[in-house]
């Protein structure tokens, strides 16, 4: 089954996605964070890498030792999405894991360190698997490690 999302669907994703985040941060995560059958999700607070201004985005992450890795997919998307773009800009993040608000720093998996977290994201989600299958580009797989204490 082909779930893309078409180009002019985009704008409707965006205030679905809008909402999911509302719903996260007025609970604490207890709306949000976990869905029956789906990964976890965390909030990603971005900057925008053209306008600075300041983006939240719901992604699903799994974890690996202390880190979170979240997946860059777009559903398969022949482009990555934005939030991509803005924390290569600007790696100094910050997110939520559930009610847990944090300072993080992004960097992209490296090709070893993508080739061994690659099963474990298909694994907390098989669809990361078919939207590789329909896109050229390589799914980035980013990598949010602890920020050291100021």
């Amino acid at each position: 089954m082909d779930v893309r999302i078409p180009e002019r669907l985009w704008p409707l994703a965006d205030r679905l996605f809008k909402g999911h985040v509302a719903l996260y941060r007025a609970t604490g995560g207890v709306i949000g964070h976990r869905f029956p059958g789906a990964p976890p999700m965390l909030l990603l607070d971005h900057a925008g890498a053209k306008t600075g201004k300041l983006r939240t985005t719901p992604l699903a992450y799994v974890r690996d030792g202390d880190d979170y890795v979240i997946v860059a997919s777009k559903g398969g998307h022949p482009k990555h999405p934005a939030w991509y773009h803005n924390v290569l800009a600007s790696p100094e993040v910050r997110i939520q894991v559930g009610s847990r608000r944090m300072s993080v720093r992004a960097h992209e998996a490296t090709p070893e360190e993508h080739d061994r977290l690659w099963p474990k994201v298909v694994e907390a989600y098989a669809g990361y698997a078919s939207y590789q299958a329909r896109t050229e580009r390589t799914i980035p797989l980013v990598i949010l490690e602890s920020a050291p204490p100021e």
